[in-house]
């Protein structure tokens, strides 16, 4: 049985000087290009790793060998803060000296609660309005 022959493999010519020169211009361009990109990943991937601290001179603590404070170099503190009776504390965030607390108030309301804590007063509350 004969091999099937399709229509383009019978009309396979050999291009013409003009032809080639443009197919050799495209090839040259797309090989430059290629070498581009490659050149300008490599340099991302290199940004990136010299951003990670890979190489870096200065080395940081081992976990180990952090200090973690104790009862002796931070004294216990301890406080009270006050909330409206029946008030559900929601969340907290603490940043810090500062603790803001969203508390959800009797009634379905809610309010936010920002206090300090170095000097154990309170800097304001704001009643969510809906």
């Amino acid at each position: 049985m004969q091999k099937p022959t399709l229509d383009h493999e019978l009309d396979e010519q050999p291009l013409d000087p003009a032809a080639e020169r443009v197919q050799r211009k495209l090839m040259r361009f797309v090989v430059i290009n290629i070498g581009i990109l490659l050149a300008a990943v490599m340099a991302v991937l290199g940004a990136v790793v010299y951003k990670s601290g890979v190489f870096s001179s200065t080395s940081a603590p081992s976990p180990s060998s952090a200090a973690v404070p104790s009862s002796a170099d931070m004294p216990f503190v301890e406080g009270v803060i006050a909330l409206p009776a029946g008030a559900r504390v929601v969340s907290q965030a603490l940043s810090g000296d500062r603790l803001t607390l969203h508390a959800e108030l009797p009634g379905g309301t809610t309010a936010i609660y920002h206090y300090d804590l170095a000097q154990r007063r309170m800097l304001g509350r704001y009643v969510i309005a809906e």
